[in-house]
């Protein structure tokens, strides 16, 4: 979790740094608004990463259910053609 926040937070300093430097401000304002869009940015990531994550545990709770709902009994294609 913590690195999504360090690739949020660098690539939004980035780009707000390079986008308030391409408009032309004062480089005071360019750190401001880099800062800005850090925070932004890996805030954003987070929320992100915790979505991500919780769906990745709901998509791995249904596929052990469903194993464990399944015949121990199950005929693969493969082993009924021979």
């Amino acid at each position: 979790m913590k690195s999504l926040l360090l690739v949020g937070g660098l690539l939004g300093w980035g780009v707000g740094m390079g986008a308030s430097y391409l408009k032309g401000n004062t480089w005071p304002t360019c750190f401001w608004h880099g800062c800005l869009a850090a925070y932004l940015t890996a805030w954003l990531a987070r929320w992100w990463g915790r979505v991500w994550r919780s769906s990745l545990q709901q998509s791995l709770l249904a596929r052990e259910k469903a194993e464990q709902a399944m015949p121990a009994t199950t005929i693969t294609p493969k082993a009924a053609r021979t």
